[in-house]
């Protein structure tokens, strides 16, 4: 196989900026989030570095890097444990949803946008970027922190509500039928329903399968990641995301089989999240921001305060305190991957919401992780809060 001396040159270069940058970045105490989305929006189209070689692989990557990052968050918990989590916050789910996606419809409505343009700006307000706030969790150490089963389950909770959401929007945003609508609803949520019953009842028996013949890293990477591609391919091809399907598998390996694969999935997962969080910004055109950029930073004020508050009210659901409720609203706080997604099928018929969207999401992308960073800042050690915090 040959490969072009731009493309290896193009790689080589995001890499050891992204180096730079995450060295810079834990050096003054930092998520290097921010900085990768930066750097993005610097090398993509319109930017001071464009680097147009390497754009397939980036956006392959991102993909992968997402899985990833929420297959190694489900290793943290087990199915019972996250099952009665999720049963605690449906009242949440609800809140959130109504918090998030009412401004985004205001929006649209005020705009002049159709009713396939509406329904896509209020789901862009409404999701927040699991891929992100997956990894602010591991950087700022709060995996044991008594207001993260809150956070993970609204989060977990908007990813399936997407399942049910984006039939309705691809056949809107195409001009088809309600009734097209509505099958591909149904077969969506069927197919949720089916993922969890089988992670629930017989996730257990594919950390036997995996560790069958005590495998060596290179095996057990093979395994895991294959396993897990597969599972997220079925759930991208019926409508649900890609993530909830790397979620349930790493929900479903405890014991043994969790403790190995975080070991040998850390630094592949570190790789391609760095990439994802580059990707991000590369969708954003620099040129295309500024028009919009009044509108883009209203939506995103009134939306980080109407995040606070839902991660607030779950967050006391699950018996933290106010510092703990504080952080639990700054981290849902960042929007990213699925209002890129929403905004691809919306926006063959509504091209002007494409750089709307792109400063609002790049806006939150950079305030919500520096904001989880310093507000309530107080962050325990490894292991479970001792006291509401």
């Amino acid at each position: 196989m040959e490969l072009s001396a731009a493309l290896l040159l193009e790689l080589g270069v995001i890499l050891t900026a992204l180096s730079l940058l995450g060295a810079l970045a834990r050096r003054f105490a930092l998520s290097p989030i921010p900085l990768y989305l930066l750097a993005g929006l610097a090398l993509g189209e319109g930017g001071i570095a464009p680097v147009p070689a390497s754009g397939t692989f980036v956006e392959a990557g991102a993909g992968i890097g997402v899985v990833l990052l929420l297959l190694t968050l489900g290793l943290e918990f087990t199915v019972a444990e996250f099952t009665v989590s999720l049963r605690r916050h449906l009242p949440s789910a609800w809140v959130d949803l109504v918090l998030n996606a009412t401004p985004g419809a205001v929006m649209g409505w005020l705009l002049g946008l159709d009713a396939g343009g509406v329904l896509a700006l209020a789901g862009v307000t409404y999701i927040s970027s699991s891929g992100i706030i997956a990894r602010l969790l591991v950087d700022l150490r709060r995996l044991g922190n008594r207001e993260t089963p809150a956070v993970l389950s609204v989060l977990v909770l908007e990813d399936f509500a997407m399942a049910a959401y984006l039939p309705l929007l691809a056949v809107l945003a195409a001009g088809g039928t309600w009734r097209q609508a509505l099958l591909g609803l149904l077969v969506a949520l069927a197919a949720v329903l089916v993922a969890f019953t089988v992670s629930y009842w017989w996730g257990h028996h594919l950390g036997r399968l995996l560790l069958h013949r005590e495998p060596d890293p290179e095996q057990l990477v093979l395994r895991v990641l294959g396993v897990t591609l597969i599972v997220a391919a079925l759930a991208e091809s019926v409508h649900v995301s890609a993530a909830v399907g790397a979620f349930l598998v790493g929900l479903s390996l405890t014991g043994e089989a969790a403790d190995r694969a975080r070991a040998v999935l850390g630094p592949l997962r570190d790789l391609f999240a760095a990439v994802f969080f580059l990707a991000v910004g590369l969708t954003v055109s620099p040129g295309a921001l500024i028009p919009v950029l009044p509108a883009a930073l209203l939506l995103a004020l009134v939306t980080a305060g109407t995040k606070l508050a839902s991660g607030w009210y779950a967050a006391r659901r699950e018996g933290a305190g106010r510092r703990g409720r504080l952080r639990a609203g700054t981290a849902l706080i960042a929007r990213g991957e699925f209002s890129i997604v929403i905004i691809g099928l919306a926006g063959v018929r509504h091209d002007r919401l494409g750089a709307l969207v792109a400063a609002y999401v790049l806006l939150l992308a950079v305030a919500g992780p520096l904001l989880t960073r310093f507000t309530a800042t107080r962050a325990p050690g490894p292991g479970p809060e001792a006291a509401p915090s």
